[in-house]
């Protein structure tokens, strides 16, 4: 049961019953204001237009409305010149492509093709260019008026799903990185950690995918609250945790490279191998608590999320320089594979930075600040207007939203 509620909430399941009552919709709609026994033309272009965000929906209605609108009229021209022959025919699909690149359909620059041949197939070309922009209008329309209506769902949560299943593999290979660096590592299995902090570059790709769905889903949503604040948190949290899987994949190759030239030994000496597993958890909780921080509301919860990943980072950045001292005696009396316990602490500090509260507010501060200036730029007109109006310019600078 539980199953089956989960999956009622997934984009697929929920794109398929809108995308076909829309459909139907607009068959039901055609038959009642065209006189035309089988209007197909309306439904399909309301399965198309009728996207998973308000957004996609707009951008795709209109643009599919435009190819149709500019395949017709090239029919039509056509039709007055020329007949049907196999030249034209070549003729009519090159020219319809090179105007659909010329009016930026996009995706549906075949359908520009498409509509001019069928029209042009037919003797009563202009009765019939004017009955398939009139199905592709209602097709269009009530797709549009469907998403009005029935406004698509915010897909930020399972952005916020998927970011916190990153961070929970990353936590486990660092766990995995931890356990007994005292004790005698097998080659093989130190390898198999390096891959498994290379498969962490398959999993930033999924999150992104989600994540652009999730920005997708704010645009022109009435539904959204503080949308631009919301798309800048998680996209930079994002960011944070892909430079981080690129740290962990150099940890991995260090610990490796260690393992290979000390076949017969532990990894590091046992007062060392204590402090460096602390280390490790230190560091897989700070990552836990990162994303959490992230994925918070706006609210106590992340204020309680930023004060744990402080402390974490605190006692990690206490745990390297133990680490870093009784290394540095140990290089001092046996300077074997030196470059790789240094190139390790050096990547340590790398993720203790990333991962640093101070440097997260002041990259999402300066995010905000881009996307505002870079609305201001674009539609300088619309950005007075709010200005004059006093209305907000952007999302309000509160300390937990900053986070």
């Amino acid at each position: 049961m539980a199953e089956l509620v989960r999956r009622r909430r997934e984009p697929a399941v929920v794109q398929a019953l809108r995308s076909t009552a829309a459909a139907t919709l607009a068959y039901v709609a055609a038959l009642w204001l065209l006189d035309v026994r089988a209007p197909l033309l309306a439904p399909l272009t309301a399965l198309l237009v009728v996207q998973v965000t308000l957004y996609a929906t707009i951008t795709s209605g209109i643009t599919r409305v435009n190819s149709v609108v500019a395949g017709v009229t090239v029919a039509v021209v056509f039709s007055s010149l020329v007949g049907l022959s196999w030249w034209s025919l070549g003729l009519i699909i090159l020219v319809s492509l090179g105007i659909g690149h010329l009016v930026r359909a996009g995706d549906f620059i075949n359908e520009v093709a498409i509509s001019a041949m069928l029209v042009l197939g037919v003797s009563h070309a202009t009765d019939l260019a004017l009955a398939r922009v009139l199905e592709t209008l209602i097709g269009a329309a009530v797709g549009l008026l469907f998403n009005f209506f029935f406004v698509p769902p915010v897909w930020v949560q399972p952005a916020e799903e998927a970011l916190m299943d990153l961070a929970e593999r990353m936590r486990r290979l660092l766990l995995h990185l931890g356990e007994s660096p005292g004790s005698h590592t097998p080659v093989h299995r130190a390898a198999a950690r390096l891959q498994e902090a290379r498969r962490l570059d398959n999993d930033i790709v999924q999150v992104d995918r989600a994540l652009v769905q999730a920005e997708e889903s704010l645009r022109l949503n009435p539904r959204a609250k503080e949308p631009l604040l919301s798309r800048v948190v998680l996209r930079t949290g994002l960011d944070t945790l892909e430079i981080c899987t690129s740290v962990l994949r150099s940890v991995s190759r260090s610990l490796t490279d260690l393992a290979v030239h000390r076949r017969d030994e532990p990894l590091f000496p046992s007062d060392v191998a204590e402090v460096l597993e602390e280390l490790f958890g230190h560091l897989a909780e700070t990552v836990r608590n990162f994303a959490v921080l992230v994925t918070s509301p706006l609210s106590s919860s992340s204020e309680e999320a930023e004060e744990r990943l402080a402390r974490e980072l605190e006692a990690g950045r206490i745990s390297r320089e133990k680490v870093a001292h009784l290394l540095l005696d140990r290089v001092k009396g046996h300077p074997r594979q030196w470059h790789l316990q240094g190139a390790l602490l050096a990547e340590i500090d790398r993720l203790l930075d990333e991962l640093d509260v101070e440097k997260r507010s002041t990259r999402l501060a300066e995010e905000l600040d881009r996307y505002t200036r870079e609305a201001r730029e674009r539609h300088p007109m619309l950005y007075e207007l709010k200005r004059r109006l006093r209305l907000p310019l952007g999302p309000r600078r509160r300390r937990t939203a900053v986070r």
